[in-house]
């Protein structure tokens, strides 16, 4: 757990939900709110993926 906390990429993307957060409550509710969720969904699987790939190959490496 310690790996995803402390991964700039990880931090970066959950930091960057604000915007879509901010944008849900205050701006209109229309199609590009759908694809700012979408994008913000798949930036944090592909943090999180290059965190757990990154810790299988050093481990590998060991």
């Amino acid at each position: 757990m310690r790996k995803f906390i402390f991964s700039g990429s990880v931090l970066s993307a959950v930091f960057g939900g604000m915007g879509a957060v901010r944008t849900t409550l205050n701006g209109p509710r229309d199609w590009r709110l759908i694809l700012m969720w979408v994008s913000w969904a798949c930036a944090v699987g592909i943090a999180v993926g290059t965190v757990i790939k990154n810790t299988e190959t050093h481990e590998l490496e060991r």
